[in-house]
């Protein structure tokens, strides 16, 4: 599937394609590398911050995807995804940024694999 399959909604359309830029912002912070990501220095902060943002990012395109989208995609965890926002947003304090790195380089890609997305 791509973002302008034909059938899809206009928004849900748009929706995909800003899932699918914000996996390409996925993967250009993981390709810096864990150890930049890691950082203790702005530049590491600043990657830290980005990570958290495209997490809340797609996040948030996955709760505006209609029902009906998202039951046809049952295979993917969307509790999951919104569990993570609420967390990098409500306990910012308490987030593991190890677990955030991975996210971005493993669940974001997996994410766009079943939704027909990735490269």
């Amino acid at each position: 599937m791509s973002d302008t399959e034909p059938g899809l909604d206009v928004r849900v359309q748009r929706r995909l394609g800003d899932l699918a830029d914000f996996g390409a912002d996925a993967a250009y912070t993981v390709s810096l590398g864990i150890d930049a990501y890691l950082a203790d220095s702005p530049h590491g902060r600043v990657l830290r911050n980005n990570g958290r943002h495209i997490l809340v990012q797609v996040a948030t395109v996955a709760e505006k995807l209609p029902d009906d989208f998202t039951a046809a995609h049952h295979q993917i965890d969307w509790v999951a995804i919104g569990r993570m926002r609420n967390l990098i947003a409500h306990h910012y304090d308490k987030v593991d940024d190890q677990l955030v790195f991975s996210a971005l380089q493993r669940r974001i890609p997996d994410l766009l694999n079943r939704l027909g997305l990735a490269d």
